[in-house]
């Protein structure tokens, strides 16, 4: 049996970990490897891959 989960808080923490990524690559470009651990974490539970 299947059960399906809610994904929407998940878009949302990937949205805001992009923002910050980008972020990130126009202030701190060398730096910008460490928002990305929280971007595909993100992305990964949106799609409900985990």
């Amino acid at each position: 049996m299947a059960t399906t989960t809610s994904t929407g808080k998940y878009w949302i923490y990937f949205l805001i970990s992009l923002v910050v990524t980008i972020g990130f690559l126009i202030v701190l470009p060398e730096w910008f490897w460490v928002a990305l651990p929280f971007l595909f974490t993100a992305l990964v539970k949106a799609f409900d891959w985990l």
